[in-house]
């Protein structure tokens, strides 16, 4: 069903250096092409008229069909002929304020011109605002059919796109971007969004348009943040891709999701509608005309309960359990520290006097099955672990096993810094000799988004974001996996303290560690503050 794939060109802010863009576009179409089309973002217009003008009397022509966003500036809108779209001059063409692009093939493009309008009073013409994302999104999401667009073209970045993935030095992601860009681009679910303004290139790890496991598989999203023409940085400033338009796609072809994909990075500001079982988003939500602006989630205090009827019933074990805090099995002489919903403990039959558990109080199996404010405190412990370690000289190794356990143990062993690059190779070779797949994930990919809940892993993180994940496929995993290998001569050199049950000691000596523990980690603990 598949056609064939369409070659584009996209760039970013040109700011009037017409004749340095397209003759880098006719070198890459020469080479490369024949491209489609060129489409560009930003402000196209620069403060020099004369030479546009060459190009508006016909003395000079862009090398292939070019479709261009309305000004960013108001004094460029003296360009314009009309605003709801038109052709400038020949092979340059203005979309218009907002619309949507169909070309011959079937390909999409969605576009919406200018900046975000900042007084309410009154609205630019280069300006739009929250009534224009509406006009452009509403017709298109109350379509049962609607699957998402092709290309979307805006100027500003969306707020809040660095969530989940890399940022960028220099940029804010708190402020970085419009959160009505944002919204838009969380509606029409674009297969790619093209933005401008910030004089930077970034290309964002693809994101997810569905909730794993609550929705159908949906395709994934792509923004890429283009920098200046002859910017002298030498930034990236025109992209090229291919890309088959969606109508002309298997659905298993368009919804495959590529090993670095992350969630979406977007929350709605918009109002929930009421949810039927196996809904498409589309419907689930609209732009409320009486809404405000983007909300932003609270940090709970401590000792704030999560009750309430939304509130997930909590699972219970099956049988006596050794790690729920409340427990009476558990063995709080072990305890070195304990937050709102996690807590930290001393490993019983540690490989060294410092290896420890971060667990959570409550029942929960693995990291994947973690509520977002345990995750969060999980995070906190993690951290504050590192810089402990660091203050020492240590790095430390982070590893989980979810396979044969009933409750959630995140094993913290630290190793001195002159072996940490070693670490990773270790692992992997010793993988390989018990034939075990461990492959590395992206650093900015969270779990949760490559394991789903109830399936068996081992999982490792290290310093410097290198995770590694082995996903348990024949009901087999030596239990002792991640114990022996960093008691191994390669790392730690202690293959004796291999088994946990070889290195018990005494209750008296237990809290004697602990509490030796708990003093020297006292600094760093966020408890504490």
């Amino acid at each position: 069903m598949s056609s064939k794939p369409l070659k584009i060109l996209v760039c970013g802010d040109v700011e009037g250096r017409f004749r340095q863009l397209f003759t880098r576009v006719n070198n890459v179409n020469r080479k490369a092409g024949p491209f489609e089309m060129l489409l560009c973002v930003g402000e196209f217009f620069g403060a020099e008229e004369e030479e546009w003008r060459k190009y508006e009397n016909g003395e000079e022509k862009a090398p292939i069909p070019t479709y261009i966003l309305g000004p960013n500036r108001p004094e460029n809108m003296k360009y314009i002929k009309d605003v709801n779209g038109c052709e400038l001059c020949e092979n340059i063409t203005y979309l218009g304020k907002k619309g949507i692009f169909s070309g011959a093939s079937g390909l999409q493009i969605g576009y919406l011109s200018g900046t975000e309008q900042t007084h309410a009073a009154v609205q630019e013409p280069n300006n739009f605002s929250k009534a224009d994302i509406d006009a452009l999104a509403v017709p298109l999401i109350a379509d049962s059919k609607f699957k998402g667009l092709d290309v979307l073209l805006t100027s500003p970045w969306p707020q809040g796109v660095f969530k989940y993935s890399n940022t960028l030095e220099g940029l804010n992601p708190e402020t970085t971007g419009s959160s009505l860009i944002a919204d838009l681009a969380l509606a029409v679910r674009p297969r790619y969004h093209f933005a401008a303004q910030e004089g930077a290139f970034y290309e964002r790890l693809p994101y997810r348009n569905h909730k794993v496991l609550n929705e159908s598989t949906k395709h994934v999203t792509r923004f890429l943040g283009l920098a200046k023409v002859g910017n002298p940085e030498k930034k990236k400033y025109l992209y090229a891709f291919n890309i088959v338009p969606m109508k002309s796609m298997e659905k298993e072809e368009l919804v495959k999701q590529p090993q670095d994909v992350t969630e979406c990075p977007y929350s709605w500001s918009g109002t929930r509608l009421e949810q039927k079982p196996e809904a498409d988003m589309s419907n689930q939500y609209f732009f409320s005309q009486n809404s405000g602006g983007r909300g932003r989630g609270q940090k709970r205090s401590r000792g704030q309960h999560h009750g309430g009827p939304d509130r997930k019933k909590r699972p219970q074990p099956t049988g006596p359990c050794w790690f729920c805090l409340g427990s009476p099995e558990v063995e709080k002489h072990l305890v070195v520290s304990v937050g709102t919903s996690t807590y930290m403990a001393l490993a019983k039959g540690g490989l060294i006097p410092d290896h420890v558990l971060v667990l959570p109080i409550g029942h929960y199996q693995s990291i994947v099955d973690l509520p977002e404010d345990v995750i969060e405190e999980l995070e906190q412990y993690k951290s504050a672990l590192r810089r402990y370690f660091k203050s020492i000289g240590k790095t430390c190794v982070i590893f989980e096993r979810n396979f044969r356990t009933q409750h959630l143990q995140l094993q913290v062993i630290p190793i001195n810094r002159t072996v940490c690059d070693d670490i990773k190779e270790v692992f992997t070779s010793r993988a390989e000799e018990q034939k075990l797949e461990l492959f590395e994930i992206p650093k900015h990919t969270d779990l949760k988004q490559v394991v789903s809940v109830g399936n068996p892993y081992f999982y490792v993180e290290l310093d410097g974001g290198v995770k590694l994940l082995h996903q348990i496929k024949r009901n087999f995993f030596p239990l002792q996996f991640g114990r022996e290998v960093m008691a191994s001569e390669d790392l730690l050199d202690m293959p004796d303290r291999a088994n946990w049950k070889a290195c018990s000691m005494e209750k008296e000596e237990e809290a004697r560690l602990a509490q030796e523990f708990r003093k020297k980690f006292a600094p760093f603990d966020f408890n504490d503050e």
